[in-house]
């Protein structure tokens, strides 16, 4: 995989890989507490946690508590605020549980004074990956930016899917 100058990449012939990338007015500072604070990805990221300590080597738990459990894995590079390396094993059903484990690599590259590119590579999928390992990536990201830079979470329907935001008052 080639990463071009401006933005996006040429990938191999052979690759599997989706690859997801967004600018974000943001520190990457900012940028990381988002992606690894269990709270606020859950505000972005369809309700899910994300728990770990966060350091080389150690294992994560993606899940909507009390509700579903959706990935788990290994950080295997952590270089905090710049570059997140994680093995995923999704959960959520049997057809994503099947398809083994992938990995996904979030890429922090400060722009200019008061933004930052952010490049999430989900690789080493299998041939003819279910679109849903990848699928929720535009909009969880949407979400992350939207988050970031207005303080408000996304109201798609997908954001909403578990946060509760969604549901009638009783």
């Amino acid at each position: 995989m080639q990463k071009l100058p401006e933005a996006g990449f040429r990938l191999a012939d052979a690759d599997t890989v989706a690859v997801f990338e967004i600018f974000i007015k943001t520190t990457p500072e900012r940028l990381w507490e988002a992606i690894t604070d269990p709270k606020q990805r859950a505000r972005y990221s369809f309700g899910v946690e994300t728990r770990s300590d966060w350091t080389s080597g150690s294992s994560y738990e993606a899940s909507v508590p009390g509700v579903i459990d959706i990935a788990a894995g290994e950080n295997i590079e952590v270089e905090r605020p710049r570059r997140l390396v994680q093995s995923f094993d999704a959960l959520w059903s049997d057809d994503v549980k099947a398809a083994g484990t992938s990995r996904v690599t979030w890429e922090i590259e400060p722009v200019g004074n008061d933004s930052c590119r952010l490049t999430v590579v989900h690789d080493q999928l299998p041939e003819g990956a279910n679109p849903e390992l990848y699928g929720g990536w535009p909009m969880i990201l949407s979400g992350l930016k939207t988050l970031l830079e207005t303080g408000e979470a996304l109201t798609t329907p997908g954001s909403l899917r578990y946060s509760g935001a969604g549901e009638p008052a009783a």
